[in-house]
């Protein structure tokens, strides 16, 4: 049972809407967009978003293969190396707590990858899911009735 409603309180949210409005009008790609934020929300355990970014990424166009195989991107030869980057640089901010260290080594590698605009939205595009993640969470948000295409 949902503990407080997030569309109730959508006003409440509207600067998260707004930022996600700014993160897709980058130029950070829709199919790298949704590795991400499935890559923090498996990492967070957020089922409600899980449900939402696997729907949402199939609709695009995702593989099911490369969400299965997300958790062991590492070991998988199907990822590009600018998503490889995203996914390194998405654990480190997402693990504060220094298990996958932020460092100049994995700053650099996103950078190779990644303009300053870029690295910018994406560490923005982290910022947002895992503020996401924990509002679902602590809603205790149902999931599973999540439809593409389909708002509050």
């Amino acid at each position: 049972m949902s503990r407080f409603s997030v569309p109730k309180h959508f006003k409440s949210f509207k600067p998260l809407m707004d930022l996600s409005a700014q993160i897709h009008a980058s130029s950070l790609e829709g199919p790298l967009r949704e590795l991400v934020l499935m890559r923090v929300s498996q990492m967070n355990g957020c089922a409600y978003c899980l449900d939402m970014h696997s729907k949402d990424a199939l609709a695009a166009g995702e593989t099911s293969q490369r969400l299965f195989v997300l958790p062991a991107w590492r070991e998988a030869t199907f990822y590009s190396e600018r998503e490889r980057a995203a996914l390194a640089w998405a654990e480190a901010l997402t693990r504060l707590d220094g298990a996958i260290p932020v460092t100049d080594a994995l700053y650099e590698e996103a950078s190779k990858q990644f303009s300053e605009d870029e690295l910018v939205m994406l560490t923005l595009l982290v910022t947002m899911i895992n503020s996401w993640n924990r509002l679902n969470i602590a809603a205790h948000t149902p999931s599973g009735t999540y439809q593409p295409g389909k708002s509050w």
